[in-house]
């Protein structure tokens, strides 16, 4: 194929599912990644990008579908980009989810001898996510039908919904998401009517005005309690004042399953920059449970995002550990102890570093809630040279949790952890590949027992992994 020749229709393949939500077909003996195809298609693309090692191509046409296809459920397939497997079946999403953290551990990590675990599925495949965060923007994409339609397109300036992949200013307008809750969904169309019938300006990235920035929905599986975060800039005009008195006052009466009603204020050009924040109703968080211990959860604290799952999930890392009664355990980027507080009633002391203050705070208020006393937090950045001197001032550990950030672990870190050289690594990441990289650094001295893959998002290409390292004897 001619190099400057970009628009090439081919005929491929579609042979296996990849990271990051591409599948993979051959063509001159590169691969070529294509989105929102389905292994055992059949298509017609155009090759959009030659790179050394592969090619980019853009589906034309299919011209024989997988007996693995299905008809997506949300209309946003294929435009939002969230839920790049939603036109697979859940059985061979969880078959290529478990392959593709097989494949990284093997090509990355260069680790041929780990036992991979049968993935750990969902029940809910659907409306599982506790939290999304929604936004407001001037400027809404339209779709091709709109475009061509050549009828009068409504509300043009006015968008409220997700993100278009890779374009900040650009807003899908979405009335319905099928990860969310249902009620989640009639909270955000209200929101949306009543934005319009007040006549508020969305906000708009590119000069800074507007008044309506986004809104958070969170869910709590464990009280079936609901809290919206809407973020605004300061009020300037009478129809903004009037739409925070609604919002104020008669949401919550529509809404009776949200018990927390949060107004934040956001001047600044940084989205997640909110300058302040106020409790209309409710006790400004909501309650969740990990294997019987209470998480206090306030408004931008971070937690996992599947409920459902989340149990299986922790006593999945848990009985990975192997713990007992006189461990010294250390938990390495614990956040808000979602993972340190249930695993201490296994052990003699479990320690709890983080680099997120709020993130700690909670921890060591959640601890407090529990009456739970032989854990402590640090609020200290793991990724910092001078992380030695702490971690040397503790009591050696016997096991060390690890559940960082998708980017891994620093080196720095990884050389202190093979000179403090626990008996037993357990890491938890949401990103397998830069997983398998650290591991391979760290099979200096370990070696990957099991590698126990966790779907905790559906429908898309996310995967959690587990993976227990032992020290050589």
């Amino acid at each position: 194929m001619n190099k400057s020749n970009k628009s090439e229709l081919v005929e491929l393949d579609v042979i296996a599912a990849g990271f990051e939500g591409v599948c993979i077909s051959k063509y001159n003996e590169k691969v070529v990644f294509t989105k929102y195809t389905v292994p055992g298609d059949r298509i017609l693309a155009s090759i959009k990008k030659n790179r050394k090692k592969f090619y980019e191509a853009r589906v034309e046409k299919i011209l024989v579908e997988s007996k693995d296809r299905i008809t997506p459920l949300c209309k946003h397939f294929g435009t939002c980009g969230g839920c790049s497997r939603q036109n697979m079946t859940y059985d061979k999403q969880l078959e290529w989810k478990s392959v593709n953290v097989k494949d990284v551990f093997e090509r990355i990590g260069k680790i041929h001898d780990a036992e991979h675990l049968p993935i750990i599925a969902v029940e809910n495949e659907f409306n599982y996510r506790n939290k999304m965060e929604f936004s407001f923007g001037a400027s809404r994409w339209l779709s091709t039908e709109e475009i061509n339609s050549g009828l009068p397109i409504r509300d043009r300036d006015f968008a409220f919904g997700l993100h278009l992949p890779g374009r900040y200013d650009r807003i899908i307008d979405i009335k319905n998401c099928s990860i969310q809750h249902d009620y989640a969904n009639e909270i955000m169309n209200a929101v949306r009517f009543y934005s319009l019938d007040y006549k508020v300006k969305p906000y708009n990235v590119h000069d800074h005005s507007g008044f309506v920035r986004g809104l958070i929905i969170r869910y709590s599986l464990y009280s079936d309690e609901f809290m919206t975060i809407l973020m605004t800039k300061k009020p300037e005009s009478s129809n903004e004042e009037q739409f925070l008195e609604w919002y104020k006052n008669e949401f919550s009466r529509m809404f009776t399953g949200v018990t927390n009603v949060i107004h934040a204020i956001n001047e600044s050009k940084n989205p997640v920059d909110i300058s302040s924040y106020e409790v209309i109703s409710g006790n400004g968080f909501l309650t969740e449970d990990i294997l019987g211990v209470k998480f206090q959860i306030s408004p931008f604290s971070f937690f996992q995002t599947n409920s459902y799952q989340l149990n299986k999930f922790i006593n999945a890392i848990i009985e990975t550990c192997k713990l007992k009664s006189d461990d010294v355990v250390w938990d390495l980027y614990c956040g808000t102890g979602s993972i340190t507080l249930p695993a201490s009633r296994y052990v003699k002391k479990i320690t709890g570093i983080e680099l997120v203050e709020s993130s700690v705070e909670d921890a060591r208020k959640n601890a407090r809630i529990n009456q739970i006393s032989n854990v402590e937090f640090f609020q200290a950045d793991l990724h910092n040279k001078k992380i030695p001197d702490l971690l040397n001032s503790l009591e050696k550990p016997d096991i060390i949790i690890l559940d960082p950030p998708r980017s891994g672990i620093s080196p720095n870190l990884i050389e202190h952890l093979l000179e403090i050289a626990p008996e037993r690594i357990v890491y938890v990441s949401c990103n397998p590949a830069t997983q398998a990289r650290d591991c391979n650094l760290l099979y200096e001295k370990y070696s990957v027992e099991t590698v126990q893959p966790v779907d905790m998002f559906p429908q898309t290409y996310h995967i959690e992994s587990i993976a227990s390292l032992k020290r050589r004897s």
